[in-house]
């Protein structure tokens, strides 16, 4: 935890030396301005700076839920952003400023023969203006693209599956993995068809499904599970629940029949649409008379998360099998448990969203889920256990993603 504490504390002081900054100039052209509105403006602009800065200490040192953490870490971004944005337009003009004040000292004009105008071709006032205006558009202008566009901009991401035990009948054998579906926060059916389409003509061998079907309650299934019922493959599909599949954030955390009949609504929807869902248990996975195991574990989260997995449970009978394949929703069960399980090869995850804002490339990739998560998108490796952490189908609070889109993840199984 100190690892990441000590670049937030970096970065919110930061924040408050471009705040200070920032503030000084807007002052500075506030002169003629009434006093109580001076005041206003002070209030607002250090009371949102400091609940900010103590949003972010309290999203990475206490377990608050995980959309809360993403508005407060997106938050913080964007503002950290935009203003060092606008304070380069600042710099710039101060310079000039600066630049034009030393020329005076250094090379006193004579007295001209005719009145020389001193007026600027633009007042600090209009400069700041506009500049602001600028820069504020800029991230309003993404995060309104992110939802016009970036929530259904389906991304078909490739992964090559290293793993020395494969059995030779296993070797070129692809399959797809989607996550976190969140059905209650889709508006738009055509669009959702058009990724179930597109995973569809990869045609894989068979395909997982890492957990979060809905936001809540079953019922958010009611106009999609049509369309997630076209995910089939030759050799099944397999899924397991993710933590919001459970109805704790709807219907609390104790027990109750309401409850009760929603979580068993949920696993019924999957097997309408055809997918072995599993809880705490495996299957066999046969081709040409070789086997690999597919393992599927209730959600387990570090944190607040519920944890209803057990891998004993999960595991038992698969001692005889070359290579298992383990669904877990969460990503940090991996490092909690599941490298404890050396004859564990690879594991697939989703939860994270990449916080549905960030960067990502072939190469590189950021998103300020990673002060939350140590694994929260693609390919991990610890000795010889492989985790694979899908970014999801869906999205959940913010409708819409910047930079960290929607993906559809086509494995193919190598032997090394």
């Amino acid at each position: 935890m100190s690892n990441r504490i000590v670049p937030l504390i970096f970065l919110c002081f930061i924040l408050l030396v471009l705040d200070l900054y920032i503030f000084r100039a807007i002052k500075s052209i506030s002169k003629n301005a009434p006093p109580r509105r001076v005041r206003l403006f002070s209030y607002l602009w250090w009371g949102y700076s400091g609940l900010l800065i103590l949003g972010v200490f309290a999203a990475i040192i206490f377990n608050i839920f995980l959309s809360a953490r993403a508005v407060i870490l997106v938050a913080f971004f964007l503002t950290f952003v935009t203003k060092f944005c606008f304070i380069l337009f600042l710099l710039v003009d101060d310079i000039r400023r600066g630049l034009v004040w030393l020329k005076r000292r250094l090379f006193k004009p004579k007295a001209p023969s005719e009145p020389v105008s001193t007026a600027e071709p633009i007042t600090r006032s209009e400069f700041l203006v506009k500049a602001g205006i600028v820069v504020a558009a800029v991230p309003l202008a993404s995060l309104t693209w992110g939802i016009v566009k970036g929530g259904y901009d389906y991304q078909l991401r490739r992964q090559t599956l290293l793993l020395p035990n494969l059995p030779k009948a296993f070797d070129g054998i692809t399959f797809a993995q989607i996550s976190d579906v969140h059905s209650g926060s889709f508006y738009n059916r055509r669009a959702v068809l058009g990724g179930v389409e597109m995973l569809m003509a990869e045609k894989p061998d068979f395909a997982f499904f890492t957990g979060d079907l809905v936001n809540n309650v079953a019922t958010e299934m009611k106009d999609y599970q049509d369309i997630f019922s076209k995910v089939k493959a030759p050799l099944g599909v397999f899924s397991v629940l993710g933590n919001h599949d459970y109805g704790d954030y709807y219907y609390g955390k104790e027990d109750s029949p309401a409850k009760r009949k929603n979580l068993a609504d949920i696993k019924k929807v999957h097997g309408l649409m055809g997918w072995n869902l599993l809880l705490n248990e495996n299957r066999r996975l046969k081709v040409d008379g070789e086997e690999i195991g597919i393992l599927g574990i209730e959600n387990w989260g570090a944190g607040r998360f519920v944890r209803h997995g057990r891998l004993d449970l999960t595991m038992k009978g698969t001692e005889d099998l070359p290579v298992k394949l383990l669904l877990s929703h969460d990503p940090s069960h991996w490092r909690a448990q599941v490298l404890g399980y050396t004859d564990i090869d690879a594991m697939f995850s989703g939860h994270t969203h990449g916080m549905q804002f960030g960067v990502r490339t072939k190469e590189w990739q950021w998103s300020p889920v990673e002060y939350i998560y140590k694994e929260w998108a693609g390919l991990y490796q610890e000795q010889q256990q492989q985790l694979y952490v899908n970014v999801g189908y869906g999205f959940l609070g913010y409708p819409g993603r910047v930079g960290i889109l929607p993906e559809i993840t086509i494995f193919e199984l190598k032997k090394s």
